[in-house]
């Protein structure tokens, strides 16, 4: 089965001469995951962008791949990439990376000039800081959050320096926010773009989705999740997704590298598995049983918890996972006992809401 790295290495048209695709967006958007900071300048100057090629020439590459999950495979993208007759001219510029614990924000953009003379916005998802994950639990009680604030500053900073026709996408937390942008962008630059990519990427509350705003850019976007999606289906009220097969299982499947290519596109299904509409369901009810305020408070508190543990990334869990996990408890233990009773029963509403949807499930079987 072929994935986004055989996709590149058998590419053999440029975009001039072959249509830019939703797979070449997700080659992008897994791209913008590499740490470009050495590389490529985040001011807005034409002089000081870069290409593939040129970055191949740096030396030091290691550099491209700090805190960069599944560094093998990136490699191996990147490698490829290099040889690519439709990528390896790539230009790149206006690189930005923030990572704020105050402001609980975790953001990155790059763009891409592309040779069909367009230019590609990639905006990164969630890395493995906790800061990251914790900003997007937040978008179940907080709008905008401060990475879909930064996603439209920065949309609207390169459009006005760029004159080119744009694409705007992202994977996980970035395809959210490539909506976000592209929906509050100036009227200008939103009538620049062609299309809007969001790769498994997680929704918005449901009043974002009756807005004007929203409605204005709906018929361009291009949603793909894979069939046992997790993140691309919280809090999505848009059912207009196409569901691409994945060689993982579970919430594996959120992985780029795991999406199936056929012929040049992805392989499709025509469904989403029956696991991932039920967590969708009950993920769905659960959010808007609990007030705002509950949310909030429930979510903080969490953070809160593992905050205590120092905990500063998820790959913290992999090595001493047992050790981390009593950490957590033995924090629950210390809250006060008003917080703990508020913790714990919500969580208990959300098995409650998840035990009655497995029924359902059944019962309709």
């Amino acid at each position: 089965m072929k994935n986004i790295i055989d996709y590149v290495r058998e590419a053999k048209y440029k975009f001039q001469e072959k249509e830019f695709s939703v797979v070449d967006s997700l080659v992008l958007s897994q791209l913008s995951y590499l740490n470009f900071e050495d590389f490529v300048p985040s001011s807005l100057d034409t002089s000081y962008k870069i290409s593939m090629k040129d970055i191949a020439s740096c030396g030091k590459l290691d550099r491209l791949f700090l805190n960069v999950r599944d560094v093998s495979r990136n490699r191996k993208l990147l490698s490829v990439i290099l040889e690519s007759n439709r990528f390896k001219n790539l230009e790149l510029l206006y690189y930005k990376s923030v990572i704020d614990t105050q402001s609980e924000m975790q953001f990155a953009a790059i763009t891409f000039l592309l040779d069909d003379e367009t230019a590609y916005i990639a905006y990164r998802g969630t890395d493995s800081t906790f800061v990251g994950w914790k900003e997007d639990f937040n978008m179940a009680f907080l709008y905008p959050i401060p990475a879909q604030e930064k996603g439209l500053s920065y949309l609207n900073d390169i459009a006005s320096f760029l004159p080119n026709k744009l694409r705007v996408g992202g994977h996980s937390k970035g395809g959210n926010i490539a909506i976000y942008a592209s929906m509050n962008s100036k009227k200008s630059i939103c009538k620049r773009i062609i299309q809007i990519y969001n790769h498994d990427g997680p929704g918005f509350l449901k009043e974002i989705y009756n807005s004007k705003e929203f409605m204005g850019i709906k018929n361009g976007i291009r949603t793909t999740i894979p069939q046992t999606s997790v993140i691309g289906l919280m809090l999505q009220e848009n059912s207009e997704y196409e569901t691409v097969e994945s060689n993982r299982l579970g919430i594996m499947q959120h992985d780029p590298f795991s999406w199936i290519i056929d012929n040049e596109d992805f392989s499709y299904c025509s469904n989403i598995s029956k696991s991932a509409n039920y967590l969708n369901q009950t993920i769905h009810q659960w959010v808007y049983s609990v007030d705002v305020y509950k949310r909030e408070i429930f979510i903080n508190t969490l953070y809160q918890v593992i905050q205590s543990t120092n905990v500063t990334s998820v790959n913290d869990f992999t090595g001493d996972w047992k050790n981390r996990a009593f950490n957590v408890l033995h924090s629950i233990k210390n809250l006060d006992i008003e917080t703990r009773k508020f913790l714990f029963g919500t969580i208990l509403a959300l098995f409650v809401i998840a035990k009655d949807n497995i029924n359902k499930i059944n019962d309709v079987e």
